[in-house]
């Protein structure tokens, strides 16, 4: 049995300066703002697909050569075929990082490859994003990954 994806939801960035990398990609590369969540989330969107800019916890530098994505979601038809994605993923032994849950724009749940990036598998609601937080989920999925003796590099934070 495979999923049935039928795209790239999101590609999700950690940005040092929220509104520097708003200004970027709304005036310069002319994305749409979609929507704000609080004031370390930007929802942009191009067509179906989002690009989402969340607030890095920790600064990044230009010459460093870390890894600034945070996580890219993979969109399926309903929310049925995430509750099944998420059934095939813990069959074939694939560890979830969250179960699937009711979220503002339908329901996901999140995985980690083998090289530790964060995977995020979403149904996309026709209604789009709810306005109402009644029975959603908004935690997020750096809750439940193993914390870092301090002596050791931290991990990046995941949302």
């Amino acid at each position: 049995m495979s999923m049935k994806l039928t795209g790239i939801n999101q590609i999700t960035l950690r940005v040092n300066d929220l509104r520097e990398s708003e200004a970027f990609y709304t005036g310069i590369l002319g994305l749409g703002l979609d929507h704000r969540v609080g004031a370390n989330i930007t929802y942009l969107r191009i067509g179906s697909d989002l690009l989402v800019l969340v607030k890095a916890e920790t600064p990044g530098t230009r010459e460093a050569r870390d890894i600034r994505v945070d996580h890219f979601g993979f969109r399926l038809p309903s929310n049925h075929e995430v509750d099944e994605a998420a059934a095939l993923m813990e069959k074939s032994g694939v560890h979830l990082v969250t179960r699937p849950s009711n979220r503002r724009e339908g329901r996901a749940f999140f995985v980690m490859d083998p090289d530790g990036n964060l995977v995020e598998f979403y149904s996309m609601r026709d209604t789009g994003i709810e306005k109402s937080e009644e029975g959603i989920d908004t935690s997020s999925p750096s809750a439940t990954l193993p914390s870092v003796p301090s002596e050791e590099k931290p991990r990046r934070s995941r949302k």
